[in-house]
């Protein structure tokens, strides 16, 4: 699923108050200002990066030598004794760390300066590896932080290799075609067939023109639905305004024969008729004809409305279209997971698969156990975890935060799952297990402490999930050394059976339908269980049992057992397919031949260019397994859009612009397949002896899914730039027809086609789609693209990745803003720094790209 290799961009989220330690010492720590700075990504010539906490105090008292410790989070290791002598960090849990100053740390005295040099074991990529959620505890108070509310990162020019550098941008965008906006398919996914009537041909919505259903009775709603929609638009209408214009008309038809979720749709000059055999398919259509309306007229009233008149025919290559959004990590608010839904229903996206549960959160509040959302929903300041859960990620020490604390109550995610019903879309949860489980272990730590000290030892330990008498020692991918969910207790199958009657009576009440729940099962670390005398006792009572490898069969199959006495399906990510085995005296994983019988579905991640398991997704289809493919090569929206210090996102797995989303080929990902996990050029010998997809393993691959992991993203705004437009290359591949240059055999036929095709998608994006995403549902905060720049002949010429986007410049070093000059071909330069920007629709801008002299810009 993901190994965390790295950190994100700080956040601080909470003001600091004074603090006096002892009636002599007192230091606001308000006055502390830390600006993180990269000194050398090639530290001694080895791999690794040397970089430094520059501390200053900028109050009136002086901040002592001692007596205070540092806390942080980073997902990066570090060596202990720092580089400057003055300090050491330690590792506390997870990706808290801690900084505590040493015999070399002198007093800070007002308007002084002072360095912390330490050594990062990788180097330094993007700005996401500065450390994080920094804030301070003094030692006489060791229960309270107090966050650091002035931290910068200083701007750093890299040299590593696969720098993506503006000139790159240029050269990269000179290929794409600018599309005039009429040539331009009007449907967006592109449907199966599109046929326009010509030029001319058009249906008028005057004002809007009085509309009239006459519709089956069963599409009542997808024609109120259109209905509604088109009224919205009209933003001069008023109670007794007299509508001009002629009656246009609604029809939506059954017809016999057509696709679940396909559809027919007409489109002429006096009206509009749909034909579907499902509300899904009726629904789409109504999606579809959204999208044609153009989106000049979401952002001003408008006197009329020219919807081009087509023939449509249209359905789904995939059956599951999904998007995987981790709202563990850190939380997001019910009004985002609804935009959410909307955007994703625009795009005809069907499975929303919310990631619930994690180490660093609990997110859905369950009656029969309450400690799951009181304990487990909230991160603060903690060293014990009794209360609450610590400090990650970036989200400070206080627990009054929106990051790291919150959840959602019943009428939440009853809320949540009425809104995704009404718009087809189906909601995945997933509770994480056996692994990243630390909140619901600390949880039911919590409520074993209450019920004990209440005499109820019985029902204390009725949902405790670790054995407490267990001292296997282990580390997790993300550090964790208490997060692995204890599987041999018995109390831990009452635990999951409680959890899985509390999700179902949520489904029931809000009529949406649950026909699986996703129980995790990734990245379960080396020599868990090996000393619990839980898994001793069970061994000793189960033969089959050998080892703790066998923990495994034994858990996933109690918990399928479970969820098939209630009708529920089991399913995963890839490891829960898998079975550990040995092969010339080394351990590796085969599809398991247990579980292809119990209609289990893999949701498969692994495919790292380099690492060797290239081909898992396509062996375990093969095998017989239901596989979604959530490859991090291609479908990941947390990974970096490029290798550049100034794009925030994680790159362990790869580099994904928009671009890998939108070449992906599901039955040969192989083909495609370029650079890298660093960027750089792979060589295509990897893929010798790996499976390529049968015929068989075809009707295996059940759809895609973009997955959006949270460590990186602490706001709604992030949110949207990590998915937005990410987001429609995922649902473009998913719904549209295989296309051609994803099957041609000729390589050089194949780009030719990829180019033109290439072109086409980027110009909807710019003319259609990020214009009406600017205003669709408020307005989503899209990524918008740092523009291309080459200077040639004393100019400078810029291009943008989005034809439709506007740049402007500016060339006296200032930030270019929404009046700044529009660029419209090559500037002149007579030296010094000159700043290009791309804009969208409402004059919001993206990063800057940097030319001539004294430029920072990577």
């Amino acid at each position: 699923m993901r190994k965390i290799f790295t950190t994100m961009l700080v956040a601080a989220f909470f003001m600091s108050t004074a603090f006096t330690l002892h009636q002599d010492i007192k230091f606001n720590i308000a006055d502390l200002h830390i600006t993180w700075q990269v000194v050398d990504n090639n530290y001694m010539n080895r791999h690794r990066a040397l970089t430094a906490l520059i501390i200053t105090n900028s109050g009136h008292e002086v901040l002592p030598a001692g007596g205070w410790k540092f806390y942080f989070n980073s997902g990066r290791g570090f060596s202990e004794q720092a580089v400057s002598n003055n300090a050491k960090i330690k590792q506390v849990n997870g990706d808290l760390y801690s900084i505590t100053p040493t015999d070399g740390f002198k007093e800070l005295k007002p308007g002084a300066s002072t360095r912390i040099e330490y050594i990062n074991d990788d180097p330094v990529v993007n700005a996401t590896d500065a450390p994080e959620g920094i804030y301070l505890v003094w030692d006489a108070q060791p229960e309270k932080g107090y966050s650091i509310t002035s931290f910068n990162v200083e701007p750093y020019k890299p040299t590593y290799q696969g720098l993506i550098t503006p000139e790159i941008v240029f050269d990269r965008n000179k290929n794409i075609t600018d599309i005039p906006a009429d040539q331009l398919t009007k449907v967006f996914p592109t449907p199966a067939s599109y046929q326009e009537a010509g030029a001319g041909q058009y249906l008028v919505l005057n004002n809007p023109a009085p509309v009239a259903g006459f519709s089956d009775k069963k599409f009542e709603k997808e024609s109120r639905l259109l209905t509604d929609y088109i009224i919205s638009l009209d933003n001069h209408k008023s109670k007794n305004e007299t509508k001009p214009g002629s009656l246009k008309s609604i029809v939506i038809k059954y017809k016999e024969g057509i696709n679940a979720e396909g559809y027919e749709l007409s489109i002429t000059p006096t009206g509009i008729h749909i034909f579907a055999s499902t509300n899904t398919g009726a629904f789409y259509a109504v999606q579809s004809l959204k999208t044609m309306i153009p989106p000049v007229a979401l952002a001003d009233p408008k006197k009329s409305i020219e919807i081009p008149c087509a023939e449509i025919k249209d359905e789904p290559r995939f059956t599951y279209r999904a998007v995987m959004l981790d709202v563990a990590r850190n939380f997001q608010p019910k009004k985002q997971v609804l935009k959410l839904l909307e955007a994703m229903s625009l795009y005809k996206l069907n499975t929303l698969h919310l990631h619930l549960t994690d180490d660093e959160g609990w997110r859905l509040e369950l009656p029969s156990l309450p400690e799951l959302t009181s304990v487990g929903a909230k991160r603060g300041h903690t060293l014990d975890s009794k209360h609450f859960l610590p400090a990650s990620h970036g989200s400070g020490p206080d627990v009054n935060n929106t990051v790291g604390t919150g959840f959602y109550s019943r009428a939440d995610y009853i809320e949540i799952l009425r809104y995704a019903t009404d718009r087809h879309i189906a909601v995945v949860p997933e509770i994480e297990t056996p692994g990243h489980a630390r909140a619901p272990i600390k949880a039911m730590d919590a409520r074993y402490d209450r019920l004990m000290a209440e005499g109820k030892k019985a029902e204390a330990e009725k949902y405790l999930l670790r054995d407490l008498n267990d001292k296997s020692e282990y580390r997790s991918v993300q550090y964790w050394n208490d997060n692995v969910i204890d599987v041999s207790l018995p109390s831990t199958y009452n635990f999951v059976s409680t959890v899985v009657d509390d999700i179902a009576a949520l489904y029931k009440e809000a009529g949406a339908p649950l026909q699986t729940i996703h129980f995790g099962g990734d990245e379960v670390p080396a020599h868990v269980w090996e000393k619990s005398p839980a898994y001793l006792a069970l061994k000793a009572s189960h033969p089959e049992i050998k080892g703790t490898n066998d923990l495994w069969y034994y858990f996933y199959g109690r918990v399928n057992d479970i969820l098939k006495a209630k009708g529920l399906l089991l399913s995963g990510w890839e490891e829960m397919a898998l079975r550990k085995t040995m092969l010339d005296g080394h351990p590796t994983y085969m599809p398991n031949p247990d579980f292809t019988k119990e209609h289990l579905q893999a949701d498969v991640w692994n495919n790292v260019l380099g690492d060797g398991q290239e081909d898992l997704a396509y062996r375990l289809a093969n095998a017989g397994y239901k596989v979604v493919l959530t490859c991090v090569t291609n479908l990941y929206f947390d990974m970096a859009s490029y290798k550049s210090f100034d794009e925030p996102g994680y790159y362990w797995g790869a580099f994904l612009g928009i671009d890998k989303f939108y070449s992906f080929i599901p039955f040969d990902y192989f083909k495609n397949a370029d650079v890298d996990k660093n960027g750089n050029p792979i060589n295509r010998s990897l893929f010798i002896g790996k499976q390529r997809l049968t015929d068989y393993g075809k009707g295996n691959i059940v759809g895609l899914q973009g997955a959006l992991w949270a460590e990186t993203v602490k706001s709604t705004e992030r949110m949207d730039y990590m998915i937005f437009p990410r987001l429609l290359a995922l649902a473009e591949r998913a719904w549209a027809a295989d296309p051609q240059w994803a099957t041609e055999t000729d390589p050089v036929k194949a780009k030719q086609e990829y180019e033109t095709a290439w072109s086409g998608f980027l110009n909807v994006l710019g003319k259609r789609e990020l214009p009406r995403l600017s205003y669709y549902e408020g307005g989503y905060n899209y990524r918008i693209p740092k523009p291309g720049i080459s200077l040639q002949d004393g100019k400078y010429l810029s291009n943008v990745d989005y034809p439709g986007l506007t740049i402007r410049y500016t060339t006296n070093g200032k930030e270019p803003d929404e009046k700044s000059k529009v660029y419209t071909g090559p500037v002149n330069y007579n030296g010094g720094v000159i700043k290009f920007r791309a804009f969208d629709v409402k004059g919001r801008g993206g990063n800057v790209a940097e030319g001539g002299s004294n430029s920072l810009n990577p």
